[in-house]
């Protein structure tokens, strides 16, 4: 998982270089958002840049993966979201509040599918998570 750091730290100095316009999977082409969403245990507000999936029909919602590179537990911010419904994204410049959604049943395999199809990465991420079942959250702007 060195990797994951290296690119994380990436991220983090191309974010405070552009002040917060653009992260490291912006200048990659991949489209990119910051979530901030309250921490379920200490109620302070948490920051991390994610990829998300563009909706093609609704340019207000997105949807995002607990991927988590992988690894066999769940992000920790998958955990806030699930506890708040609601949070703030950072887009393209542009920060806004958002509804957040956990996907379930069909629902969740409609998205996980268009999610393998925007990124096949995720089918590789989830062969490492091995049994852990990623969550996927619709985010809508509000």
């Amino acid at each position: 998982m060195h990797t994951a750091r290296a690119v994380f730290a990436l991220e983090q100095l191309t974010r405070r270089v552009t002040k917060g316009r653009k992260g490291l999977l912006d200048v990659a082409g991949l489209p990119a958002l910051e979530l901030t969403v309250t921490g379920r245990r200490t109620g302070l507000p948490r920051t991390v840049s994610l990829l998300y999936v563009p909706d093609p029909y609704d340019e207000k919602r997105f949807l995002i993966v607990s991927s988590n590179w992988g690894r066999p537990r769940q992000p920790a911010w998958s955990a806030n979201l699930r506890a708040a419904d609601r949070a703030e994204l950072l887009v393209r410049g542009e920060r806004f509040p958002v509804r957040a959604r956990q996907l379930t049943g069909a629902e969740r395999d409609r998205a996980w599918r268009r999610a393998l199809d925007f990124w096949p990465g995720y089918a590789m991420e989830q062969r490492l998570a091995g049994a852990r079942r990623f969550r996927l959250f619709e985010l809508t702007r509000t």
